[in-house]
């Protein structure tokens, strides 16, 4: 019998007390992984943390991915209460949708602050720390709005597109230190906030897909597993399109 995939390793996710980030936290608990739960709602991430397991597997962390303090905090938080980070998976975000000529400067701002600096963020401080301890793997969620642009997201596609761009980067940066940083590129997935879109909207982009249907969040989460794994060990870099097809 196989070992689980992620035994004994350390994974702390941001934005990880609903949707993807939740799901990637439920299966990589179930691959053997101590588990931090980082999101800007910190009652959230504690009631996260409780349904995933408890203390001996999950701990909530209120961290605004923002700041780079926050970020180093819960960073230490994984070192005191299981050990040194070994995945890092930068899944914050927030969406501030509007038209070019509506959007202000502020829903600009608020979504590449998040989104960019966020991961950037992310993706630094942990991989100072993996540096020092033999490697690790960082996990950057881009988007397929990255890859093609969508009206009434300028800010949003922009901070995806960026995203992609700071992943490769890094990832050339510290190869040769153990660590690995890759991205996944979701489509439609479907969550309380896609399914509340109108039903023309829904209807238009699911015929964009050849699969025929949205996907789902443990769909994502199983490929944030195998990017958290040894599965891909030889990986770095690249960029991971989760989309059923759309726009390929």
């Amino acid at each position: 019998m196989t070992e689980p995939l992620l035994k004994g390793k350390t994974a702390v996710i941001t934005g990880a007390a609903q949707g993807i980030g939740y799901a990637i936290a439920q299966r990589f608990i179930a691959e053997g992984a101590r588990v931090v739960v980082g999101d800007v709602n910190g009652e959230a991430a504690a009631e996260a943390a409780a349904r995933l397991g408890g203390d001996e597997v999950a701990v909530g962390v209120r961290c605004n991915v923002t700041s780079a303090d926050e970020v180093q905090s819960m960073l230490e938080t994984a070192a005191q209460v299981f050990s040194h980070v070994n995945v890092m998976v930068n899944n914050a975000g927030i969406t501030r949708d509007a038209t070019m000529r509506k959007m202000t400067e502020e829903q600009f701002d608020q979504v590449i602050d998040v989104h960019l600096k966020g991961t950037w963020n992310g993706t630094r401080l942990a991989a100072g720390i993996m540096r020092e301890n033999g490697g690790g793997t960082i996990i950057n969620m881009s988007s397929l709005s990255g890859k093609i642009g969508l009206a009434g997201q300028t800010n949003y596609s922009a901070a995806k597109a960026g995203i992609v761009g700071l992943s490769k980067a890094a990832a050339k940066e510290v190869a040769h230190l153990g660590v690995r940083v890759n991205a996944i590129q979701p489509g439609l997935v479907r969550s309380a906030m896609t399914e509340a879109m109108p039903q023309n909207v829904w209807d238009q982009k699911m015929s964009e897909i050849p699969m025929g249907r949205a996907g789902e969040v443990d769909e994502i989460a199983k490929v944030a597993l195998f990017l958290a794994s040894d599965l891909s060990s030889y990986m770095t870099g690249t960029v991971l399109e989760v989309t059923g097809g759309r726009f390929m």
